[in-house]
């Protein structure tokens, strides 16, 4: 057969499975194949992707969208004839029975505007300075929403902010949730009904809210009836209440004339309509005579800050709320009347001041009589009452304003010092700090009890410098008190009374601070409440603090340790006199302070049931005694009735008998043992040393010798004063003991009988060894023996008779463990035929070891390397102190040997060992060792 040729060798099947793979992968590599494929997937992940987005999209506006307020609550709040924000926002006492306040510049209901009543000018005026796009926005600006702290950007922003979302806190999504909001709000009713409630909402300063009550404010007339320079006014200081024509009138002036000059710029105005609003200057009303206010304008200032931050500001006082404070009426009553009554006296009026409401005050009644010295035309006063189981302030009346904080903040200055080592019976030094002030008595060695109670200032500026500013801010910070930086009691600063107030009623709490977190946000700082409830017009509670919460700022022991010194009463008897106007018959707390330039005078108290503080300025030196007088007609008023009750001694705490004013365990010497409170374990140890016997040669008034005739010695006890206070005891005419040895006639040199070491009038402790001699012609025996005193009445053998005589060796040892003070030892030498010589030698015995402590810094502490350098400072107390040596990390930083004790050192990073060694001069030691952390 013709034609193709057909190989009959058959074809293995590893060849037909090669041409088939390889067909596939060519197929797999043609272009147009490739770009299907890749199509296909691509297609899919696109449409993957959108539908993702969708979902996300549709998440996203689901969780902005969830819970919004809803915009139908506007049109009830604003309907001009029935709307809730007509009425005014009211504040009432704790019963809801008594207006204290009403948020409005008068009592009655608000008028609301619609647009068809807004006059253009006054329209326009507000659009070009608050939103000059308003009527082509569509209610909300997009640009911005990241910055949550970015005010609102157009008036329905404002609108939503303030009023729907006010109590939410600024974030973006927030920001997000406020322009769907305005977008909404827009969309549903259109721009001239946000206009209007705009108006009718905003804040006008001086607690109109709404243009017709600004109007009616400030011009005397209706919003309808203003003209275009009154408009721009008002469009200026809606934009910033504070500048408004009562408190800022020249600010309120430049605010109108920007509002004229923005219509222009815009082309709203002709430059001759500007011009000729800008001449037409607006005829103010007078600003309104202050009523004479029950309660204190500042508690009504915390009232709504407080409320600004739990609420969101604004909220509450824009109206159609009502306000139940903390105040209690009755005694809110005599406190005002109270306070009036002492400053009418004080100005030189008789008749004490009637109490608003015609009740009897019969707190002023418990005043004392004084005559003023005034040294200032105007006299100001207040005084707060806060309740510490709850931090709610009962009372408060007259300025309450931050004052120079003086002396009333250092009970806070001293815990520190407690809560450090320090404690009520620790010796401090009434002493000229640098110069002595012209006029003024220092005390010299006194109890921090009795610094404390005596507002004695040195003792105060030892403890700053001791524990250091560091401890004092971040302790003073936990009881709600601000201090700066700077040198406390040196440079004043100001506190509000109510902080004051708030900060000693967790002592009267024993350590436990009751109040707020007035943010609503758990682990919040706590705060003093003036603020009970807030209920709105439709029923709703917006804010409930009736309960209180509590949180533990310092132990009981520390707390009662503070108690117990301020409510001492005799502690204050050195500069009060006894008795005084602070005793009222039962336990309370007292801390009388004073202004740095003694202008205005503070009067601190609590007991476990009640806090009353009272501060007076202008009255000269009556200053003090008035406010004392104050603060104790108002609490023995406030605690009429109620049982007497204190604090009992918690577990922890103990008492002991001490020297005054060492501080330590009384000896023969301490002139006066008093009963003082102890942290347990930090009570003394040591016996007191700032008294002590010295035997004196009557003739020569120096130190005796076992060599002075007995009847010339006379033992004297003198007051030892470190070299700080050495100038203050001379001023004082203080006998100081003499510090030279009486001239002397020793034996002559015997080289057969003599003790070589210790040497004579040598300071020794523990096991104390004698070398010398004890040999010669005829020796029989040695022994030594030992007395106390210069001329002993009895002697002690030092172990027993030695045959063997000694030449310049050991001659026996003494332990002297539990001995102290002034003793004498003598060697004696027998001879043969009943012959005996002796040698003497004079020995102080310390067997007391120094005690040191590092004040600051303090362990654990973890300081910046960007400070530079490190103050260490230490305390350390003994008799016989020879040096304070302070070592880092084992080197030595340097060495003192008198106070005070501290040593300047140049940070490294890294965690360092701090260590502080005490030694006496009979070589006893104490040590105090901590690590800190110095960060980069």
């Amino acid at each position: 057969m013709e034609g193709r040729r057909v190989s009959s060798r058959p074809v293995p099947p590893s060849t037909i499975t090669r041409s088939r793979a390889e067909r596939r992968r060519k197929a797999r590599r043609s272009p147009l194949r490739v770009a299907r494929r890749w199509a296909s997937g691509a297609g899919y992940l696109i449409s993957l992707a959108l539908v993702v987005l969708v979902i996300a999209a549709g998440w996203a506006f689901t969780s902005l969208s969830r819970d919004l307020p809803a915009l139908e609550n506007l049109e009830t709040w604003f309907d001009p004839l029935n709307g809730q924000m007509r009425q005014p926002t009211r504040l009432y006492d704790r019963s809801g029975a008594h207006l204290l306040a009403v948020l409005a510049p008068a009592d009655g209901e608000r008028t609301f505007l619609t647009y068809e009543q807004l006059p253009p000018d006054l329209v326009n005026a507000t659009m070009a300075l608050a939103q000059p796009d308003f009527w082509v926005s569509p209610g909300y600006r997009l640009a911005g929403w990241q910055d949550a702290a970015a005010p609102p950007a157009t008036l329905a922003q404002r609108l939503a902010a303030d009023l729907l979302l006010a109590d939410e806190p600024a974030s973006t999504i927030r920001n997000l949730r406020e322009r769907l909001l305005a977008a909404r709000m827009t969309a549903a009713y259109g721009r001239e009904q946000v206009l209007a409630w705009a108006l009718n909402s905003n804040d006008y300063g001086n607690h109109a809210y709404g243009v017709e009550a600004a109007a009616q404010l400030y011009l005397g007339k209706s919003a309808t009836q203003v003209r275009l320079s009154e408009a721009a006014l008002l469009a200026a200081v809606g934009q910033a209440p504070a500048l408004n024509p009562f408190d800022a009138p020249q600010a309120a002036e430049e605010g109108r004339r920007e509002a004229l000059a923005r219509m222009l710029t815009l082309g709203w105005l002709t430059p001759a309509q500007a011009q000729a609003a800008a001449d037409d200057v607006p005829l103010l009303l007078p600003a309104p005579a202050a009523d004479p206010a029950l309660v204190s304008p500042q508690f009504i200032d915390l009232v709504l800050s407080q409320l600004d931050a739990a609420l969101g500001g604004g909220r509450a006082q824009r109206g159609a709320a009502v306000i139940l404070t903390t105040i209690d009426f009755a005694l809110q009553v005599q406190t005002d009347c109270t306070l009036r009554t002492q400053v009418a006296r004080l100005s030189g009026m008789t008749e004490p001041a009637a109490p608003q409401d015609g009740t009897d005050c019969t707190a002023a009644l418990l005043l004392p009589w004084m005559q003023a010295d005034l040294d200032a035309a105007d006299l100001s006063a207040g005084a707060v009452l806060l309740d510490p189981a709850s931090g709610q302030v009962l009372a408060a009346a007259g300025d309450l304003s931050p004052q120079p904080a003086g002396t009333a903040i250092t009970p806070f200055i001293y815990l520190t010092g407690f809560a450090r080592g320090l404690n009520p019976a620790s010796l401090g030094w009434d002493i000229p700090v640098e110069e002595p002030v012209l006029g003024q008595v220092y005390q010299g060695p006194v109890r921090l009890r009795i610094a404390l109670g005596n507002d004695y200032l040195p003792p105060a500026l030892t403890i700053i410098g001791q524990v250091g500013m560091q401890s004092i801010q971040s302790g003073a910070a936990s009881f709600g008190l601000e201090f700066p930086a700077g040198d406390l009691l040196e440079a004043e600063f100001y506190l509000p009374p109510v902080d004051l107030a708030f900060a000693c009623a967790t002592l009267a709490s024993e350590g436990l601070q009751n109040g707020q977190p007035i943010a609503g946000q758990a682990g919040l700082p706590l705060q003093p409440a003036g603020v009970l409830q807030v209920l709105h017009g439709d029923g709703s509670t917006w804010l409930d603090w009736s309960v209180p919460l509590s949180r533990s700022v310092v132990s009981p022991q520390l707390a009662y340790l503070m108690n117990h010194v301020l409510s001492d009463d005799s502690a204050r008897w050195a500069s009060l006199g006894n008795p005084n106007v602070l005793e009222i018959g039962i336990p309370a707390a007292v801390k009388a302070g004073r202004s740095l330039d003694e202008h205005s005078a503070w009067t601190l108290g609590y007991t476990p049931d009640v806090v009353v503080v009272t501060w007076l300025s202008g009255a000269g030196s009556s200053s003090r005694a008035a406010s004392d007088g104050l603060w104790s007609a108002l609490t023995r008023h406030a605690l009429q009735g109620k049982p007497a009750s204190s604090w009992e001694m918690p577990p922890g705490v103990v008492t002991l008998q001490v020297c005054d004013p060492s501080g330590y365990l009384p000896t023969d010497t301490c002139p006066n043992v008093v009963s003082e409170v102890f942290l347990d374990g930090r009570q003394p140890v040591q016996v007191d040393h700032l008294f002590q016997a010295y035997e004196i040669n009557i003739e020569t008034g120096l130190l005796a010798t076992v060599f002075t005739p007995p009847e010339l010695v006379e033992s004297r006890v003198y007051m030892v004063t470190p070299p700080e206070a050495r100038a203050w005891a001379q001023e004082a005419g203080m006998d100081t003991p003499p510090t030279s040895y009486d001239r002397y006639q020793p034996p002559p040199y015997q080289p057969e009988i003599h003790i070589t070491t210790p040497e004579m009038f040598a300071d020794v402790s523990g096991v104390v060894a004698f070398h010398g001699t004890a040999a010669g012609e005829d020796f029989v025996s040695y022994r030594l023996e030992y007395g106390p005193g210069l001329n002993p009445q009895a002697w002690f053998l030092l172990g027993s008779d030695a045959a063997a005589p000694v030449t310049e060796g050991l001659l026996g040892s003494w332990d002297t463990t539990g001995l102290e003070g002034l003793y004498t030892v003598r060697l004696m030498v027998m001879r043969s035929g009943d012959r005996v010589e002796q040698a003497l030698v004079q020995l102080t015995l310390d067997n007391t070891p120094p005690e040191v402590q590092i004040f600051y810094p303090q362990e654990g502490d973890v300081l910046s390397l960007a400070d530079g350098y490190l103050a260490i400072q230490a305390q350390a107390e003994d008799a016989l102190l020879e040096w304070v040596i302070f070592y880092m990390d084992g080197e030595e930083l340097g060495r003192l040997d008198e106070a005070p004790y501290g040593v300047i050192w140049k940070m490294e990073a890294g965690t360092h060992a701090v260590r502080v060694v005490a030694v006496d001069r009979a070589g006893n030691t104490d040590e105090a060792e901590m690590r800190i952390k110095v960060g980069k």
